[in-house]
């Protein structure tokens, strides 16, 4: 059974990710918007948890490092509201 606190948080925390990255020009929108639907069915079908860096990675769309400079980013944003995203330019 899908725990739905728990999707609604990975929700806010993909979509933070998946902004920081296009934000950042490492990612597209289209790119997102496919990256969300694969790890939405791997969700539902596998009945656990694919991460959007993970996922990614594996398509060859970011690199670690690349990753590495979003999951930065979005500790750095942890302390504001997740209705707004504070993009920090590095």
């Amino acid at each position: 059974m899908i725990n739905i606190k728990k999707l609604n948080s990975t929700i806010k925390y993909t979509f933070r990710f998946g902004q920081i990255a296009i934000l950042k020009g490492f990612i597209t929108e289209q790119q997102l918007e496919d990256v969300l639907d694969e790890q939405f069915n791997h969700t539902m079908i596998n009945d656990n948890h694919k991460l959007i860096g993970e996922i990614l990675l594996e398509k060859g769309w970011m690199t670690q490092d690349q990753i590495a400079l979003v999951l930065d980013n979005l500790s750095k944003t942890k302390k504001y509201s997740s209705n707004y995203l504070k993009y920090t330019p590095t």
